[in-house]
């Protein structure tokens, strides 16, 4: 990746995934806006990512699926830096249910955050990359559930499986403006969060042909490839990291 100064805003990076995206980027030399919808953890995150940080880091925390949280980080951009280069869709919420007792409820919660604040934040940051002219990048989260069915996640699924249309669809909607826009689908991935199923490892280790589920570090490295300058030419693809495991899908029940 070239060491070019740009400014990059990821939403859900308090850990995790786009937490080690936003460390990948600040380490080289990149301004950083972080958002979480916590605040400790956003702090937190500042605080970790300031130890090796190459330029700003700027917290914002707040819900990435309310507007009023996308146009204040965008606004941290504008006001702070005058650009923004590369804008991360990274945030979700997964809440499993059996589809014939799944509640209208949760299916709008996962609709909201995970479309809508996608849907959003590209619409927000590519309305300054335009009025910039100097193009720039968007990467949203995807997942391998939006290629491959799992038990209780449909609404999941299908919000994700959206955010990969989305990303083809704005190339028709972006490209003259030199935006490109695509999309990762991580596979079974050790996070703090799954690191609390004890038999998470074991489990993926196992149905998994390359022998392990991916560590935060395989997801990021994709990711700021895909919003490199090396990447500039690659726009409304999916990139699956998974370890090979939606080739063969064994289920892991």
């Amino acid at each position: 990746m070239k060491n070019h100064r740009k400014v990059a805003l990821i939403t859900g990076a308090g850990q995790g995934i786009g937490l080690e995206i936003a460390r990948q980027l600040s380490s080289n030399s990149h301004h950083v806006i972080i958002n979480d919808i916590e605040k400790s953890l956003t702090d937190e995150a500042v605080a970790d990512l300031l130890k090796t940080a190459q330029g700003k880091v700027i917290g914002v925390s707040g819900d990435s699926g309310n507007p009023d949280t996308i146009f204040e980080m965008t606004g941290v951009a504008a006001s702070e830096f005058g650009n923004l280069d590369i804008a991360i869709a990274n945030a979700g919420v997964t809440l499993y249910g059996d589809f014939l007792e799944y509640s209208f409820e949760d299916f709008m919660e996962v609709m909201r955050v995970n479309m809508a604040g996608t849907f959003f934040l590209a619409q927000a940051a590519a309305q300054m990359m335009k009025k910039q002219k100097e193009g720039g990048s968007l990467l949203f989260t995807s997942s391998v559930t939006a290629h491959q069915a799992h038990k209780n996640l449909a609404a999941y699924a299908m919000s994700k499986a959206g955010i990969e249309m989305l990303a083809k669809n704005l190339v028709i909607e972006l490209s003259e403006y030199g935006i490109n826009v695509n999309s990762i689908a991580p596979g079974a991935t050790l996070t703090n969060r799954t690191a609390m199923d004890k038999d998470y490892e074991k489990t993926w280790s196992r149905i998994t042909p390359m022998g392990r589920p991916a560590s935060v570090k395989d997801v990021a490295h994709a990711a700021i490839f895909l919003v490199s300058d090396e990447a500039r030419h690659i726009t409304g693809q999916n990139l699956i990291i998974d370890g090979g495991w939606t080739s063969i899908s064994p289920s892991p029940y």
